[in-house]
């Protein structure tokens, strides 16, 4: 159904059992996969590809132009897959290069006023919660949990479960499975999520003398990750190693602040 007062252009693909709310917009070389819902005053541009079943909420931009000073404009997009959540007044911003994108994995939420930047990438079951800001370039690997106002700046990597407390302020890559506080610190592992997502106990604890190792071990970042290598043996490590080596900022390090923030013996 699309609402008498939507704009939507001819050259638009609509898929099938679409709903389109009142003044809500959608431009030429956009589309909109079946069983999806765009609210009331939302608009999608940019040549926004939209999966099955999202719901976009009432006010949400999709597909505007990038906020970057060296945009010349050019052809760029956004790519949302299947049965998303896109809350009120969400802004999703297509790529910063020519024939660029930004790219929404399928399964996430992202609450009412978050917003992804240029050329990010947010992989599967993502959570953004209310007002979080992902800079350009970031990547937010899957069943990652970001809470509400956390600030990312660009090109930095979230890694995979991690959970990233509200207000936070990441400039540093965060490794899979930890969570982090205020800015650049890790707190311990996300024990919490890591037990939903089905990881065994065996695996959590591999993960948590991971941790030990890496912050409290007095080795430098590489020595840990040898050690690491060696003692824990499993997929999950093997991410984690793979991921930390890969950084080309640097990884958030241990908070040292409070005495409940150190790792149990």
């Amino acid at each position: 159904m699309i609402h008498p007062t939507a704009i939507v252009s001819s050259k638009a693909e609509i898929g099938k059992d679409v709903s389109i709310g009142p003044w809500a917009i959608v431009e030429a070389g956009c589309s909109i996969g079946d069983g999806s819902e765009i609210r009331a005053h939302a608009v999608i541009t940019g040549n926004s590809q939209i999966g099955k079943r999202n719901q976009i909420g009432f006010g949400a931009v999709i597909g505007a132009e990038p906020q970057d000073v060296s945009f010349k404009g050019g052809f760029s997009s956004v790519i949302i897959g299947d049965d998303n959540i896109i809350r009120e007044y969400v802004t999703i911003h297509r790529g910063s290069a020519e024939s660029s994108v930004t790219k929404i994995g399928n399964h996430c939420f992202l609450m009412a006023g978050s917003h992804v930047a240029h050329n990010c990438l947010v992989e599967d079951q993502v959570v953004l919660v209310n007002n979080v800001l992902l800079a350009g370039y970031v990547h937010v690997e899957k069943r990652a949990f970001l809470g509400g106002a956390a600030v990312i700046h660009q090109h930095v990597r979230i890694g995979e479960l991690t959970m990233i407390r509200g207000q936070t302020r990441i400039g540093k890559d965060l490794p899979p499975y930890f969570m982090a506080v205020d800015t650049n610190e890790v707190s311990g592992i996300n024990r919490v999520g890591l037990k939903r997502a089905g990881i065994t106990e065996e695996i959590r604890r591999k993960i948590e003398e991971a941790y030990k190792i890496l912050y409290f071990s007095g080795y430098n970042v590489s020595q840990a990750l040898e050690k690491i290598e060696k003692v824990s043996k499993c997929n999950e490590i093997q991410k984690l190693v793979d991921f930390i080596r890969k950084t080309k900022r640097g990884i958030c390090m241990a908070r040292k602040k409070n005495k409940e923030d150190l790792p149990e013996e």
